[in-house]
């Protein structure tokens, strides 16, 4: 089942990196960065595919020496995704990296302060016709601008770093710009998009910087751009993860498809949170398929369910399911009972059954199996079940007792 946002989406212009289109209507785009040495070209074009491959649309590489430079013009005619250069502090590494054909190329305006290279890098990009990402970052801005705040990275400090930016590049004719206002700070970091989005139609990049190792970068991550994406801000994304770069890719892509943004690329796996009438195992079993499932491109919603008297009603609108009773698990499809498996075969037959119903469709997957036989066995589980544990398995009726009891 896919699900479709239903917010507006903020209207920008757009810059094409390469290929992938930014703004301007396009879906929002993943991004991620590779943490190999650019010069090493052959490791950092293994970690690029291995992006593209988890979902990212755009990957970024350092260019900080002439030699990732040289790396990037081996890089760029292989890589199966745009490709981004990241420069700071030396406005020659822009130049050297355009030289090599990158699609993109990011700058710091904390880092690269003198109007005149800027205004040269403009100028060559324009002549290329390659995009630049204005890269605010809050841990690094310039110094006049700590002073003009108050010695506080604020919001307007860096919204109004981004505007100064764009004022040089307008000087030589250059006006193919995204932007992104990043910090560490959640609220300050959905503050300053906000901020900017008020002032300027140019498409944004969302990220939270330095947002550290999962879970709570991820937590952080998703807190903010998720925020700034409802509110139909937001044209391409990156979490700032310590950790290897392809979770970046995979939690981009699903925080885009869990907003409707892209369409689902791969398993949505839904689980119930277990209780005292589960069978099994509930996260050994949902972290097992979450494996399984990791390298296949199924875009099918999966659900893994403790026990057969709610899971297949609970996990009705789902592609495919199983939920366990009487030591074996109870798949179904779309809500009816299809197959019973062996407790120990319950992965690798959602695996099997996902990929039929991707090759074959839902129906002509039923085709081939007894659903009534099925169906049979799970009411007999579910009977077997009841019996033993009976309708309130977490004795939440004993607790209602008492509390009556107690405001009597």
């Amino acid at each position: 089942m896919e699900v479709q946002a239903s917010f507006p989406r903020r209207v920008t212009r757009q810059v094409m990196v390469g290929d992938v289109p930014v703004g301007g209507g396009a879906p929002v785009s993943v991004q991620s960065m590779t943490v190999t040495r650019t010069a090493d070209h052959e490791a950092t074009l293994q970690q690029i595919y291995d992006l593209a491959m988890a979902g990212a649309d755009i990957v970024r590489c350092t260019c900080n020496e002439i030699e990732a430079a040289e790396g990037l013009a081996r890089i760029v005619p292989r890589s199966p995704v745009p490709i981004v250069a990241d420069i700071h502090h030396n406005y020659k590494m822009a130049l050297a990296a355009l030289e090599a054909g990158v699609h993109c190329l990011r700058l710091n305006p904390g880092n690269i302060r003198n109007p005149d290279h800027i205004r040269t890098v403009a100028a060559e990009a324009r002549d290329r016709d390659v995009p630049i990402r204005i890269g605010v970052n809050g841990g690094s801005l310039h110094p006049d601008l700590y002073k003009k705040y108050g010695d506080v990275v604020t919001a307007e400090a860096m919204v109004e770093s981004a505007l100064t930016e764009i004022g040089y590049f307008a000087e030589v004719g250059f006006d193919q710009v995204k932007i992104s206002v990043k910090a560490s700070s959640v609220p300050l970091m959905v503050d300053a998009y906000r901020q900017l989005a008020e002032v300027t139609d140019h498409p944004l990049h969302l990220g939270v910087t330095e947002a550290g190792p999962p879970p709570a970068g991820l937590i952080k991550s998703s807190a903010g751009i998720g925020a700034l994406l409802v509110e139909g801000i937001g044209d391409t994304i990156r979490y700032s993860l310590t950790a290897d770069p392809v979770q970046e890719a995979r939690a981009g892509r699903q925080l885009l498809e869990a907003l409707g943004l892209r369409e689902r690329k791969n398993v949505d796996l839904i689980a119930c949170p277990s209780c005292g009438r589960a069978e099994v195992d509930v996260i050994a079993v949902a972290e097992a398929a979450m494996e399984a499932f990791a390298d296949r491109q199924i875009p099918l919603q999966v659900a893994v369910m403790g026990c057969v008297v709610n899971g297949p009603g609970e996990a009705r609108d789902a592609d495919l399911g199983i939920a366990a009773g009487n030591k074996r698990g109870h798949l179904f499809v779309k809500g009816r009972n299809v197959a019973v498996v062996a407790e120990d075969e319950m992965v690798d037959a959602l695996v099997e059954w996902a990929e039929l119903i991707h090759d074959q469709g839902a129906e002509a997957a039923m085709a081939r199996v007894d659903t009534e036989l099925a169906a049979r066995e799970a009411e007999l589980d579910r009977r077997r079940l009841l019996a033993d544990q009976g309708e309130d398995a977490n004795d939440t009726g004993i607790v209602i007792e008492a509390i009556r009891r107690q405001s009597a």
